[in-house]
């Protein structure tokens, strides 16, 4: 018999992380805990978070929920990776994509193969090997085991929240409509007890989610948990947003372009484009930067551009008394890779795997949630700022500026021993694996003086054949799908805009 007292959580905000972590919550802890979420209808949400990478899967898995389903509710495409355009140098271009590239040969890592092959001279891009970026370069897609594409999803952020709100009511979660008009703790423990909404109502908890956005009302003003500026290595500080016509059928990829004081993105979905410039204020005015954007738009605008203001960072503790900061009440980290909403859905597996029976005591569940969200945020903020560091834009003083920031250690470590010999340790469970790494070191002019001594195994007149046979099963392979459009239509119907 547990004689614990139950979970009374309470959720301050809505949004996608929000009614994510209702709906996580209520499905995994189930009779175990009352949920209740505060939102206001007056208080808009930033809603840009609307490309993934595939852990976004473990979610919808974990939730039973069909993906013909969320796919045509929350008019999504399929995602194979991000081309990162102009990134290392105008007119160049490459795709960070999903899954590996490649196929090793017994222990020899395949990109050790394909630097020796580069080097003896009969190697292609590195590109030119993955599946996936060969898919996405033609527009195919198709699904199943078999196909061997891992993919995310590109979707309409607010139509998301949507979903998962009506999965989270019908599992016994309580909405109240209100704005937050302070916050009030326990005069003993500093623990929060209680939010007071507008008209005095009051809605009290033994466990708070401070999902209030840039505000962090509850764990950044209320508990006072100071904000760690990561401005120094990631300046950008404005983002312009916007959403267009659709011209042409939708590619199964994110677009990133860079710009002369940051980059562009170009989300394809179903029904529309999302669109957004990404900047520097301290390099770009901000009518110049909305100039910029809607001239380098496919489509005629659908909305007129909407500036989000933010700073680089994260709360210096994620879990503080009582109260888990998530999504943009923990910190903000530019979409440049589409962490946003796997850093809610990690935060969340993470409160679940380490939340005690007993609320009493939360000081070991609490100190290792934080030391383990410290060490996601850092390693993903590495792997940003090695887009940044390393480019060839020269004469343009906003990436000029970028090429002399001075690298985080863990940073620097990576890119010296992948200069050596393009080799990469993955470390505390990083997100980001070798492939990945590995794609963009490359594709942002990283390049290995030497290779692994293992690549000396096999004969020299092998590895011309060997690396021709990789490339020419990825154009068959990928060729033989279906396209995009195609493989969207046959999961929804012709309600897939084509």
């Amino acid at each position: 018999m547990n004689d614990n007292p139950p979970l009374d959580i309470v959720i301050a905000g809505g949004g996608t992380a929000g009614w994510m972590a209702a709906a996580t919550l209520a499905r995994f802890l189930g009779d175990h805990a009352s949920i209740t979420l505060v939102e206001s209808d007056a208080i808009g949400t930033v809603g840009v978070g609307e490309a993934t990478i595939p852990q976004i899967h473990n979610l919808l898995v974990g939730l039973g929920i069909d993906q013909a389903e969320f796919v045509d509710a929350t008019e999504a495409t399929f995602k194979l990776g991000i081309e990162f355009d102009g990134w290392l140098r105008e007119g160049e271009s490459y795709i960070h994509s999903f899954g590996t590239t490649g196929r090793g040969a017994g222990l020899i890592p395949f990109r050790q193969l394909w630097l020796r092959g580069r080097k003896i001279g009969v190697a292609e891009s590195f590109g030119a090997y993955g599946l996936n970026v060969v898919a996405a370069r033609k527009g195919r897609f198709a699904f199943g085991k078999d196909a061997n594409l891992p993919y995310a999803f590109h979707f309409d952020a607010s139509k998301v929240a949507v979903v998962l709100r009506r999965y989270a009511e019908e599992r016994g979660v309580k909405r109240y409509e209100g704005k937050i008009s302070s916050v009030t703790r326990d005069a003993a423990t500093g623990d929060i007890a209680a939010l007071v909404l507008d008209g005095d109502r009051r809605i009290e908890g033994n466990l708070f989610i401070d999902c209030t956005g840039f505000a962090s009302l509850l764990l950044g003003k209320s508990l006072g948990v100071g904000f760690e500026d990561w401005s120094h290595w990631l300046p950008c500080d404005t983002a312009l947003a916007v959403q267009s016509e659709n011209v042409a059928p939708p590619p199964p990829f994110t677009r990133s372009i860079a710009r002369p004081a940051g980059w562009q993105w170009r989300i394809p979905l179903q029904h529309r484009t999302g669109n957004g410039h990404v900047f520097c204020s301290a390099y770009m005015e901000q009518d110049e930067a909305a100039r910029v954007l809607l001239e380098n738009l496919d489509g005629k605008p659908l909305t007129d551009p909407r500036a989000i203001r933010f700073t680089t960072g994260h709360r210096r503790e994620h879990w503080s008394h009582n109260c888990i900061a998530l999504g943009l009440a923990a910190g903000f980290m530019e979409p440049l890779e589409s962490t946003s909403i796997h850093l809610v859905q990690s935060a969340l597996a993470r409160l679940l795997n380490l939340l005690p029976n007993d609320l009493s005591n939360l000081s070991t569940a609490r100190s290792m949630f934080n030391r383990l969200s410290g060490a996601e945020w850092e390693r993903i903020r590495d792997f940003l700022v090695l887009h940044y560091v390393a480019n060839d834009r020269r004469g343009e003083p906003f990436w000029d500026h970028c090429r002399q920031i001075e690298l985080p250690d863990t940073l620097a470590e990576k890119i010296a021993l992948f200069e050596e010999s393009g080799l990469f340790v993955r470390e505390d469970d990083e997100l980001f694996l070798d492939d990945s790494w590995g794609q963009v070191m490359l594709g942002q002019g990283i390049d290995p003086r030497g290779y692994s001594p293992l690549a000396d195994n096999v004969p020299g007149e092998d590895i011309g054949p060997f690396l021709a046979s990789v490339a020419k099963a990825a154009r068959v392979k990928a060729e033989a799908m279906p396209t995009h459009a195609e493989a969207l239509q046959s999961l929804v119907g012709e309600r897939a805009r084509a």
